[in-house]
């Protein structure tokens, strides 16, 4: 034991970190889904949910959540073979980091285009700048087309031939003291 310079003498310490660590405040208990679980959904969706749940612990059976909610048992499964779905489809893994957003992808596809137009143009500059400099003539241009008269296309009304087709289709099924149509042909 030491002892001070005022010569008081101190209680013994325990040597080394006391055994359970520093005191922890009592921890709360949890809450499936968080506090705010269903707060933002509808009543009846709650309501739903609520029942699937009890169903799947086996607090419920099928006809009595079915009654509860009051609808058809095979309507009770529909919705809870939805439900299981949406689970499933919940628990799929996700890309880390963000997401790539269409605009944001659009955004980039426009800029790395403007960079190509930029590098073409810079290539097809420095092609001819070459070109000159060796003395070889620039590329002929592509040939056009001939420009021979070809004989006019003959239009085709297919709208008047389907036209004429379903009246001949309606006055065969119509009654006997119904209006004519009158059909048009070219």
């Amino acid at each position: 034991m030491s002892v001070p310079l005022d010569g008081a003498a101190k209680p013994a310490e325990p040597a080394g970190p006391p055994a359970h660590g520093p005191a922890k405040p009592a921890r709360q208990r949890h809450t499936p889904g968080g506090v705010t679980l269903g707060k933002e959904a509808s009543r009846e969706a709650q309501k739903l949910a609520a029942a699937i749940l009890e169903v799947l612990a086996g607090a419920r059976t099928p006809s009595q959540a079915a009654e509860a909610l009051g609808i058809s048992v095979p309507r009770y499964f529909q919705i809870e073979t939805r439900a299981v779905r949406a689970l499933v489809a919940g628990c799929e893994a996700r890309p880390h980091g963000r997401t790539p957003q269409p605009d944001q992808q659009l955004a980039a596809l426009r800029r790395q285009h403007e960079r190509l137009q930029r590098e073409l143009a810079r290539q097809q500059s420095l092609v001819r700048l070459a070109q000159r400099s060796l003395g070889l003539p620039p590329p002929a241009a592509p040939p056009k087309p001939a420009t021979g008269k070809k004989k006019p296309r003959r239009p085709v009304v297919r709208a008047l031939h389907a036209a004429g087709q379903l009246h001949r289709h309606s006055q065969e099924a119509s009654p006997a003291g119904a209006p004519e149509v009158k059909e048009h042909t070219t």
